[in-house]
Parts: C-alpha cells; structure tokens; sequence
C-alpha cells in the first residue's frame, strides 16, 4: 500500500475516534479534531468563496456546526473528513449563493431608484416648437375645420356640443372633425 494511502486512511480514523469522542463533548478531542481537519475544511471553503474575510467566517460556522452536530454523524454512512468536509462545502455554497442575492437585490434596487435627469430648458424647447408647429399646421385647416378642432379638443366640448354651438348637425361635426384630424396628422407626420 502507498504512504498516501495510509495516510488518509489513518487520518480517517482518528477523525472518527476524535468525532465519536466530541459528540460525548470532549473538547480535547474537539481541539484535536479541529487542528487535524481545520487546513483541510480552510482549503476547501477558501476555493469557493476566494474571499479570505468570509472563508474565515465559514470556516467558524462550520467547525462550531461540527462541534454542536457530532453526535449525528453516523460511521456506517461515510467517513468523518467526508461528513466534515462536505458540511464545509455546503456552507460555501450556500455563503456563495446569499452573496450573489444580496448582489442581485442591491442591483436591482439601485436600478429602480436611478433618477432621470430633467432638463427643463430642452422640455420648454421642445414645447414651444411642437406648439409652432401645430399652430402652423391648425393654420392649414379650413376655418369650419379648424373652430371644429379648436372647440373639441382646445375647449373641451363634445360633439354634440360643438354641433349645438355651431348651429350645425351632429354628421356636418363628425365629418369637420374627421376631416381636419386627418389633415392635421398628415401635416405633424404622426404615422398610424
């Protein structure tokens, strides 16, 4: 057999000596357990999270989890470094996975509040040029159409309205109104 394999097979078995020994909470056994598995479950969390600052934190958790769980470790399901180690590996893991939660919900919340900046001089630009321009092109529809437009949509009147104070019929409006939108539309060069 090779040194490598006795190796790991002795250290399996004194970590399962140690293990059954911590969960009676001997905390010799327990010192002895940690300086035996604590290179090994710092490697392993160290290669997920690449952080030094929250590997050590993990690494805490996992071998005080260790220390408060040992009587659950049962040897005819696995090794004790395999029990250890991948309680490490989960604990990783799942660190990986809040970090990358917190990340996406920060994200997420500093997209929502991005304010848009407001250029007032451009909005009264663009105003006072979209409102040229639909008085030239008011100025292009015939005058019935244009006091038709101007009542409906200027003063609020409706159809029916405009036709009484026009002293014409309803159809006459509708068809004014029809008529000087469409004109209108065409000369602002809204598409449809």
């Amino acid at each position: 057999m090779s040194r490598g394999v006795a190796e790991s097979s002795e250290l399996d078995d004194s970590a399962e000596d140690l293990l059954a020994c911590v969960a009676r909470g001997d905390e010799a056994a327990f010192g002895r357990l940690y300086d035996l598995a604590a290179g090994m479950v710092f490697g392993l969390v160290r290669r997920v999270l690449r952080d030094e600052a929250q590997s050590e934190e993990v690494f805490q958790e996992v071998m005080l989890e260790v220390w408060r769980t040992a009587s659950r470790f049962d040897p005819d399901r696995g090794k004790a470094t395999t029990w250890i180690m991948t309680m490490a590996h989960r604990r990783a893991v799942d660190r990986v996975r809040s970090s990358q939660a917190a990340t996406n919900r920060d994200e997420r919340v500093a997209a929502s509040a991005v304010e848009i900046p407001f250029d007032e001089v451009v909005e009264q630009v663009t105003d006072r040029i979209e409102q040229r321009k639909v008085r030239r092109c008011l100025s292009s529809l015939t005058d019935l159409q244009r006091e038709s437009v101007l009542l409906a949509y200027y003063q609020g009147y409706s159809y029916p309205e405009v036709s009484s104070l026009l002293s014409v019929p309803l159809g006459t409006v509708k068809t004014r109104m029809r008529d000087g939108l469409i004109r209108l539309r065409d000369c602002l060069g809204v598409t449809v």
